[in-house]
């Protein structure tokens, strides 16, 4: 699978992401593919996910993997099953994806409440299970990676189109706001996929493909590792999980760039974390292209993958 385009390449930086686009555009295989070009797992990951496999009883024949996880749950799991509890307090998709990818697809359908359920693990890497005769801390540092159609029918976004339920942008903005707003505020990332065409599907391959993409995001995660262990921080800290703190030192733009993200700070009304994790994604991006330094290049386009989809939940 050919993984051209940057927007790839640095959400596999532990940047959480959403996919809004028709049926049939490619989210789901898009979302498959992303683990190849994922960095190496290290030594302490690879001992993590095992024993976290080992007590959900998934490590088949005691073999160890050096492939992060890549968990699919369907949209009607339950809370249980997501985060962890049940008999034995099992640990749940979240702590299996951990060092990984967690995908959901068709991402409105889940129950509102069992989607809210994973902001508390999206922002302290674990989650902790208590029940009567059980209380159990699992790590959960995972990747969300999410896919969505643009409204119930999928097609709100087609020229010419009239959804049969009212006007194209109340039918959209009705089912996107079966996604909470403090939700939505931990995602880094929210992507548009246009539609494939006929003619698409004929065109020539792109010149980049997974193996340039993984190469580009070895280089940026060595840039991280070398930044945060001078830091006496932890070796898989990235740009998306280092302290708050911290990432305001080491993302600090230039001139330029800080006069963006003041207008836009006041403009796009960005929460405290909405504010990090823009500068979250602007780091990322210069580390992409091998600069030291965050610019208001780098901005602009953090802000620009933040701001999409701001329109619709607003019209809810």
């Amino acid at each position: 699978m050919v993984a051209s385009a940057s927007v790839e390449a640095f959400a596999l930086m532990c940047h959480d992401m959403l996919m809004n686009g028709p049926p049939g555009s490619g989210k789901s295989m898009l979302a498959a593919r992303l683990p190849s070009i994922l960095p190496p797992l290290t030594p302490r990951e690879l001992l993590d996910i095992s024993m976290i496999q080992s007590v959900a009883g998934e490590l088949k024949d005691g073999a160890l993997s050096n492939r992060r996880p890549f968990r699919q749950p369907h949209h009607s799991a339950s809370m249980a099953a997501l985060v962890g509890g049940g008999l034995g307090a099992r640990p749940g998709e979240v702590s299996l994806a951990h060092g990984g990818v967690l995908f959901l697809d068709e991402l409105p359908e889940f129950a509102p409440q069992v989607l809210d359920s994973l902001r508390q693990p999206m922002e302290t890497g674990e989650v902790m299970i208590a029940r009567a005769n059980h209380r159990v801390t699992y790590p959960a540092r995972f990747q969300l990676v999410a896919a969505m159609n643009p409204c119930r029918c999928g097609q709100g976004l087609e020229p010419g189109y009239a959804c049969r339920r009212g006007p194209n942008e109340r039918c959209m903005a009705q089912y996107q706001a079966r996604i909470s707003g403090p939700m939505l505020d931990r995602i880094d990332l929210r992507i548009e996929v246009p539609a494939v065409t006929a003619a698409d599907l004929i065109l020539p391959p792109p010149a980049e493909g997974s193996r340039e993409a993984a190469a580009r995001v070895a280089a940026a995660r060595t840039l991280q590792t070398t930044r945060y262990a001078a830091r006496a921080l932890p070796a898989a800290t990235t740009n998306a999980t280092c302290p708050a703190t911290l990432i305001e030192e080491v993302a600090s733009p230039d001139a330029e760039g800080t006069a963006l993200i003041r207008q836009a700070a006041e403009s796009m009304r960005l929460s405290a974390r909405g504010f990090h994790r823009t500068l979250r994604v602007a780091r990322t991006l210069a580390d992409l292209d091998g600069e030291a330094q965050v610019r208001r290049l780098h901005l602009a386009e953090a802000l620009s993958y933040r701001g999409r989809g701001d329109a619709s939940a607003a019209a809810a």
